[in-house]
């Protein structure tokens, strides 16, 4: 699979459910690290993803500390409204996780100074505006990185 698909402590179950659905249907891998602000059988998670979620490549980790634990030798790179890079920016490579937070928060600023290097966003062009959807987000930044596949 070309991709890797990261949620930390996703928090909305139909975000949840549309990005499982953009991860089959991108041929990504997708990545939940609890804890979750919902229960994974939860009806709203599996009406977004329709009936899909039963094909879909989905890893479920602990918390964030066993995440990195397994994942410390991948390439990475974090979605943050705070990110000085934009997403096009992304040197993506096949395999490479792309890191994203729960929705009222984004990623910790633990984790966004500690890896300032890899750090990008998606920008917006509207003083109105301070972030998108967390399922848009994906999507934009997922299908950029597809094209560095065909």
């Amino acid at each position: 699979m070309p991709l890797n698909i990261v949620l930390i402590e996703p928090e909305i179950p139909n975000n949840t459910g549309n990005i499982g659905r953009l991860a089959l249907a991108s041929g990504s891998h997708l990545h939940l690290v609890k804890p979750f602000g919902f229960e994974i059988d939860d009806s709203r998670l599996k009406r977004a993803g329709l009936d899909y979620w039963q094909h879909l490549s989905v890893t479920y980790y602990e918390s964030v500390e066993f995440f990195f634990e397994i994942n410390k030798d991948k390439n990475m790179a974090f979605m943050s409204s705070h990110g000085t890079k934009n997403h096009w920016d992304i040197p993506f490579e096949d395999d490479m996780f792309l890191i994203f937070g729960k929705e009222s928060v984004g990623l910790s600023k633990a984790l966004t100074e500690k890896h300032t290097n890899q750090l990008y966003k998606i920008p917006i062009y509207s003083e109105h505006v301070r972030s998108l959807n967390l399922a848009n987000a994906v999507s934009i930044v997922v299908y950029e990185g597809l094209k560095s596949f065909v």
